[in-house]
């Protein structure tokens, strides 16, 4: 059955997989959030101690996604992988260094004979929930500003930017989606700490906590606002059926009016995580990590599906306009995407595996950090 859909099909089935994935990994950055956190909210090795291992139980899920996401797009996509990482390496290399940072701290924190100390590993934590996130950020928003590559015949690329992908950091709109990702994941580490955490004795956290998701959403509306002006009223990039890339005047605004469900998502999802910051700050609910969570998850799939569809390239070039990369000219072959498919099948079994750990692992007390969590 799977083996005798169209190639066109099976390539929009992957990006749409692929979406999902990506979409995923977004809410589970709570992690990376809750981590920047640590030093607004913890005031004393007790509460720093709640903090690091109540998100120390999840952070696995985080890298693991990452993992998964990366491995799916470059192999669904693998002109892409070649072209992104055979140019803009410094910025993926930087991105995984931070994840390196990140596994290194929850692994020794608290190991005996530390000669550098708690706060050192602390530190790598605030530098994986701040630059990591802000580098995936730009680097997801150069799928709308495009990137600074050209392909030859033979597909061989040539990086025309120094800073070897590091430049995307510089781009308005890049900044702006790297910074609403790092504030957006703080407002859901709140959340997530508000439901992980059991405060009985350390009321004084939870409150800190829970105006701190106030503060993030606050810090994030700012470049929400830069975002949603470039998507309704900046130009973006298009290809014709013959597959010529151009510039068009109002790309992204043109698409949410032809799928109107995606406009409606995009809203939806902005309502559902303010709901989450409401009912986190406000009503005193352990529940809005999954208003935010969701809500989340369908603003990426919005930011993804904009990327990909309606005869848009997911990875533009500034400087080749027909070197751009669409999911149709950049994906993997038919046997390739079919072999793929088969194998996808097993993803819902892993996200109930999820789900049931996350269940079972319940929530922290302080009886517990004093007792021997080891983050």
């Amino acid at each position: 059955m799977i083996g005798s859909l169209d190639t066109a099909i099976l390539q929009q089935l992957w990006w749409i997989l692929v979406s999902v994935v990506g979409s995923l990994f977004l809410f589970l950055t709570f992690v990376q959030g809750g981590q920047t956190l640590l030093w607004q909210v913890a005031k004393n090795d007790i509460e720093k101690n709640l903090v690091i291992n109540s998100l120390g139980r999840k952070w696995e899920l985080t890298f693991t996604t990452l993992v998964l996401f990366g491995g799916a797009l470059f192999a669904a996509f693998p002109k892409f992988y070649s072209t992104s990482f055979g140019g803009a390496y410094w910025v993926w290399i930087l991105i995984l260094f931070t994840f390196v940072l990140q596994a290194v701290s929850y692994e020794f924190r608290k190991k005996p004979g530390n000669l550098f100390g708690a706060a050192t590993y602390e530190a790598f934590l605030f530098i994986n929930g701040a630059v990591g996130i802000l580098l995936i950020g730009a680097a997801v928003g150069t799928f709308f500003t495009g990137s600074n590559f050209t392909l030859d015949a033979f597909n061989r690329v040539t990086w025309t930017n120094p800073l070897r992908g590091l430049e995307a950091a510089f781009n308005l709109f890049n900044l702006a989606m790297g910074l609403f990702l790092v504030f957006n994941a703080r407002a859901l580490g709140a959340m997530f700490l508000v439901n992980n955490i059991n405060f009985s004795g350390v009321p004084q956290l939870e409150e800190r906590i829970r105006k701190s998701c106030l503060q993030s959403l606050i810090c994030a509306l700012p470049f929400l606002v830069i975002i949603l002006a470039y998507v309704l009223f900046w130009d973006g990039f298009g290809f014709d059926q013959n597959g010529v890339v151009s510039i068009e005047s109002q790309k992204y605004f043109t698409s949410l009016m032809k799928t109107p469900l995606l406009f409606v998502q995009l809203l939806a999802g902005l309502a559902l995580v303010i709901l989450g910051v409401f009912l986190t700050s406000f009503k005193a609910s352990k529940a809005g990590i999954w208003f935010g969570g969701l809500g989340t998850v369908f603003v990426g799939l919005t930011v993804f599906f904009l990327a990909g569809f309606n005869d848009t390239p997911f990875y533009p070039s500034k400087v080749d306009l027909q070197s751009s990369l669409t999911i149709y000219n950049a994906s993997s072959s038919h046997f390739t995407l079919t072999a793929m498919t088969y194998v996808a099948m097993v993803i819902p079994l892993v996200l109930a595996y999820i789900a049931h750990v996350w269940y079972h692992m319940g929530k922290l007390s302080v009886a517990d950090v004093q007792d021997g969590e080891s983050y």
